[in-house]
């Protein structure tokens, strides 16, 4: 399981505040993404989420990315960050995990 965080950075007070919302709506809709959690605070709008597959957060970034276009209506540049947490390293050692299949 990973814990993925994605955030947008480039915002300004009035978009960022009003962008948890939309963004939590839209994902919503997105069950792969468990626990979506969407704050602004000091200036950057984060998006933290648990999946079981996005190791690298790309697809999180990338569904990221797309919310934030459609949704938020910004004014100048902005950019985008992620990062991985994995929450499971004690389960991959554990050989009775159900999904490991001996060939």
């Amino acid at each position: 399981m990973y814990r993925v965080t994605a955030s947008c950075v480039g915002l300004n007070e009035l978009e960022g505040a009003a962008a948890p919302e939309d963004v939590l709506e839209e994902f919503k809709h997105r069950p792969w993404h468990q626990k979506p959690q969407c704050v602004w605070s000091e200036s950057k709008l984060t998006l933290v989420v648990e999946n079981d597959y996005d190791e690298d957060g790309r697809a999180l970034l990338d569904e990221f990315w797309d919310t934030v276009h459609a949704c938020i209506h910004y004014s100048g540049p902005i950019r985008f960050e992620v990062s991985v947490e994995r929450l499971d390293q004690h389960f991959e050692r554990n050989q009775s995990d159900p999904r490991r299949r001996k060939a």
